[in-house]
């Protein structure tokens, strides 16, 4: 399903994953959910952003998002590269396991269903290789973001995890978040908005920056 939009419901499937059999919308759950693509097994790359998902993970649970990653190799190379991902974040990998599971793609179906394949970069054997997708599904199973890098580019997944927060908070308050935002920092108001209803909506108070054109659009609040 290429172009799959902002707010379309994500597709549902089933796959096969390093902790079994799952339906997506099932393993979901009404939880926040994050999918993330990889082209390979044993890729240098990807082998340090499973790393990086894996350190963050608890930070992901305190959020409610349930994390899976997809890569387009056989559940045999999953299980034996995920040692090395331990390895890599210094674990015991006998008695660790990723605190996410990993669907098995190797004929390339959901890669291709959900437009995740990198034209400009391909394997040993011509293929195109699955670019880094990055898909925020909200617990009512609608996209509600879509980062795409190509495969020899990592991710941020600090900036994901700041991403979240931003989705999560602005899913339930009338606001928008600003360049670089983090928790903590000051918010800002809709410019739909009157400024009675902000009043009564935001009791911290609401600053207008002045700008040359006179109009009062910069309205920011405290952190609600």
């Amino acid at each position: 399903m290429p172009g799959l939009l902002l707010g379309d419901v994500f597709p549902d499937f089933e796959a096969e994953t390093t902790t079994g059999k799952i339906k997506f919308h099932e393993y979901l759950g009404d939880s926040w959910g994050i999918l993330f693509s990889h082209p390979k097994d044993y890729t240098p790359v990807c082998t340090t952003e499973l790393g990086r998902a894996a350190r963050l993970s608890e930070e992901f649970s305190k959020r409610k998002v349930k994390m899976i990653a997809l890569s387009i190799d056989c559940l045999e190379d999953h299980h034996g590269w995920t040692k090395d991902i331990l390895a890599y974040n210094c674990e015991e990998s006998a008695c660790s396991s990723l605190p996410f599971p990993i669907i098995a793609d190797y004929k390339r179906e959901l890669a291709v269903a959900l437009g995740m394949l990198d034209p400009d970069e391909k394997d040993k054997d011509g293929m195109p290789l699955t670019a880094r997708c990055v898909f925020i599904i909200g617990p009512d199973k609608k996209l509600k973001l879509s980062l795409l890098y190509p495969a020899t580019t990592g991710r941020n997944f600090d900036e994901i995890l700041r991403v979240v927060d931003s989705l999560q908070l602005t899913s339930g308050k009338r606001v928008a978040t600003p360049v670089d935002w983090k928790p903590g920092d000051c918010v800002m108001v809709p410019p739909s908005m009157s400024e009675e209803e902000a009043a009564s909506l935001f009791p911290d108070g609401v600053y207008t920056k002045d700008l040359p054109s006179g109009k009062k659009y910069l309205r920011y609040t405290p952190w609600p």
